[in-house]
């Protein structure tokens, strides 16, 4: 089982990341800003249950990459924090476009199942299992699997916590909520901050992990 130093930075990293928003979080805002409270909450559901195919194959992938070779892992854990860094330097750099789409009104079971593929297809997401769930994994605590449902479980609690208050947040403010080409450039450059942090913190983990 992961220490709770571990937890404790798993989580002030998870939750770093779930406040940058990406498709989950928009798919959930616009649901939200559309069809109210309900549906973007119902949004929230799919997309989290979208998370645990996430925490399957990080469950057993890891698991089998380790017992593969012990070198392996380890490239990918850097390959992991240069992934990040170069997510946070696309951010940076990238110009912003307009995107004017019209939702259509969807059932409780049509914004589940949507909710599920925008997750389990989330670049965000599945980069966040590949690349940086491996630093906070120690095979000298005991079996990699049981770690890793544990952190995905953190996971899901947090991303169920953070998207539960945009879709909530997004349904008060529906009426005021527009778009800009402003605001998405400054979150596009809140973004990049927080991927190149991220980055840094996989890189110094995974440094501190071999010296021991």
């Amino acid at each position: 089982m992961p220490t709770l130093p571990t937890l404790a930075l798993f989580a002030a990293a998870t939750l770093a990341l779930l406040l940058v928003p990406g498709p989950a979080v928009l798919y959930i805002v616009t649901r939200s800003v559309a069809q109210g409270r309900t549906a973007g909450l119902v949004s929230v559901l799919g997309v989290h249950a979208g998370s645990l195919v996430h925490i399957a194959a990080a469950a057993f992938g890891i698991t089998a990459l380790l017992a593969a070779s012990a070198t392996a892992f380890a490239v990918v854990k850097y390959l992991g924090a240069a992934y990040l860094v170069y997510l946070g330097i696309r951010k940076l750099v990238r110009r912003t476009e307009a995107e004017d789409a019209e939702v259509k009104v969807a059932s409780p079971r049509r914004l589940f199942g949507e909710g599920f593929v925008v997750n389990v297809l989330n670049p965000k997401t599945a980069m966040f299992f590949l690349a940086f769930l491996p630093q906070f994994v120690d095979p000298a605590r005991g079996p990699v699997a049981p770690q890793v449902l544990v952190l995905g479980a953190v996971w899901v609690a947090l991303g169920m916590a953070s998207d539960g208050s945009y879709a909530l947040l997004a349904s008060v403010l529906a009426g005021r909520l527009r778009s800009s080409a402003r605001a998405r450039r400054r979150l596009d450059r809140g973004s990049g901050v927080v991927y190149l942090g991220l980055g840094a913190v996989a890189a110094l983990a995974t440094e501190g992990a071999r010296k021991l």
